[in-house]
């Protein structure tokens, strides 16, 4: 029997179609339509009835090979493509719920998912309640007969708080519900949570799986009959699409993915450890440390800590702006997943347009720092960071 290739391996070859010139690299196709042999060739294609390409918004040979790369490196049996993180989580709720559905959701997911849930969602009958990602028992009491998706991020960003993927699996089974992992921290290169029993997996390609901050891009993978069947028929009526250069981007990002992550990890881990004999530090929060609250659970289900990670401050915003402020090296902004390594202050950034009361549910303090450490030399980002600190 052949040896399965590894995530390595995937990343680099899994889903390449080559056209009759036998290119080597993948091709990039600028085109909005196709163009068919015939009238009954048009009408089968429209129709459903032949595959092939018929329009960009929903069928394009480049976004197709970055589904079928990235589907093999979650092991999913289909992807699809969008345009963006949020887009991804939005195709998922469009599809998958209705008014009059409920949604049981962490409380540390990424800013923009609580408006989308509450702020548009809930504007057309979809309900949610937040609970702790961590707090199994929370996450039992607050599903109704109506419940309907359990959705998560684990690590959480900023404080890379880890869920157990299996017992929140476990637990959507029984309610009827699907559970969909937002898997943007760790990529699949160190986590695939469809093998610990998620149903879905939602994707920001913007970050990691780009790897150097040039595109904006998102993902869902799954089960085809969650995936392909429903939303290819969503994103050719509603058009939340991938555009085809940004997936041939994001396509060769995925080359190096496992590199990156394994490389990014183990440097974030070196930052973490040397944070933690920091004065001015109250506290570090990354999964690889033996301090971090889950750490025994993210040596289970992930490879590696990631690449993110966030501390307090002693002394609040006032001295968490002068850290980030004192930086040379490190970029300040609010992405994260490039091999430049940047800083944030998330309660005035990423977490700023919620409210105080979910910061503080979710953790999120004056003081924290985040950071998303690149590919720089760990020693100069020390040397970055020891200059507010001091």
């Amino acid at each position: 029997m052949d040896k399965k290739p590894d995530l390595a391996t995937l990343g680099v070859r899994a889903g390449q179609a080559r056209t009759e010139f036998n290119e080597h690299a993948e091709a990039l196709f600028l085109t909005s339509s196709f163009v068919f042999d015939n009238a009954e060739q048009a009408a089968a294609r429209f129709t459903g009835g032949q595959g092939g390409m018929v329009y960009s918004r929903f069928t394009n040979p480049t976004v197709s090979m970055f589904q079928d790369r990235l589907a093999a490196l979650e092991g999913a049996q289909s992807c699809v493509a969008t345009a963006s993180g949020m887009s991804a989580i939005l195709t998922t709720a469009m599809v998958h719920l209705k008014s009059g559905d409920h949604v049981v959701c962490s409380n540390a997911v990424f800013g923009a998912t609580v408006q989308l849930f509450s702020g548009i969602l809930g504007r057309f009958g979809v309900e949610t309640t937040y609970v702790s990602p961590t707090v199994i028992g929370e996450w039992e009491r607050a599903l109704r007969r109506n419940t309907r998706l359990l959705f998560l991020e684990t690590p959480s960003n900023p404080l890379t708080e880890v869920s157990d993927i299996a017992a929140l699996a476990a637990i959507a089974k029984r309610a009827g519900a699907l559970l969909a992992v937002d898997n943007v921290l760790c990529t699949p290169a160190l986590q695939r949570p469809l093998e610990l029993g998620a149903d879905l997996v939602v994707h920001s390609a913007t970050k990691h799986l780009d790897g150097q901050g040039r595109v904006i891009g998102g993902a869902v993978a799954g089960p085809t009959a969650l995936v392909a069947e429903p939303m290819i028929p969503f994103l050719r009526t509603a058009g939340p699409s991938l555009s085809p250069f940004n997936a041939w981007v994001i396509l060769k990002g995925l080359e190096t993915l496992d590199l990156r992550m394994r490389a990014q990890s183990a440097a974030a881990l070196e930052l973490a450890r040397w944070l933690e004999g920091q004065r001015a530090v109250a506290r570090v929060h990354y999964p690889g440390l033996a301090s971090h609250p889950q750490h025994a659970l993210a040596m289970r289900q992930q490879k590696a800590g990631g690449a993110v990670l966030s501390f307090d401050v002693k002394g609040g915003r006032e001295a968490a702006w002068r850290v980030i402020d004192s930086t040379r090296i490190m970029s300040i902004t609010g992405n994260l997943g490039d091999v430049k390594t940047t800083i944030t202050h998330p309660a005035t950034t990423t977490h700023g347009r919620i409210s105080a009361e979910a910061r503080a549910a979710a953790g999120v303090t004056e003081g924290l720092v985040r950071i998303a450490v690149g590919l720089e030399a760990v020693a100069d980002l020390q040397a970055d960071l020891e200059r507010g600190l001091a």
